[in-house]
């Protein structure tokens, strides 16, 4: 139906770049503005948004992202991806963006739900306390699928 609207989204966060993270984090916070139940699934690089060592160092992926419009040689070179991060940090301070640790208090005290991926703290040798204190649980596919009964999955 074209008036029903969205009560529900779970939203998979893969990536571990900046570019990666950020459409996650400003779909679920738009999400949580609208009044839509948000649950946030964290999985292979995209654990480092949540993870307590990595949340601050994550940077712009300047080898193989096409949308750099540089090539994959120049992008390899040693401070590009400094380069770019200090950049898009810059633009997105100007645009009143939080930073990543900040993105992801905001939309938890929001009543967003943050949750890691079971496969892939194993494969990293992760546990719950390696992760900010807003990450619920450590959940399985099964876990994730049985949360978004009744919703939308993204994909980011």
């Amino acid at each position: 139906m074209a008036d029903e609207k969205i009560k529900k989204v779970s939203i998979i966060c893969s990536k571990g770049s900046l570019e990666g993270i950020y459409p996650a984090l400003i779909m679920a916070n738009g999400a949580r503005m609208e009044g839509i139940e948000v649950n946030l699934f964290f999985t292979f690089f995209g654990m480092d948004a949540i993870t307590k060592k990595k949340i601050k160092k994550i940077k712009v992926a300047t080898v193989g992202n096409p949308a750099m419009g540089i090539p994959t040689l120049i992008g390899a070179l040693p401070g590009m991806s400094a380069l770019a991060t200090k950049m898009m940090q810059k633009k997105m301070d100007q645009l009143d963006i939080p930073p990543i640790d900040e993105f992801i208090e905001m939309i938890s005290a929001a009543g967003g739900k943050l949750y890691a991926c079971k496969a892939s703290v194993d494969m990293f040798d992760l546990k719950k306390e390696d992760f900010v204190d807003s990450v619920e649980r450590i959940l399985t596919v099964g876990d994730f699928y049985a949360l978004s009964t009744g919703g939308q999955i993204i994909f980011t």
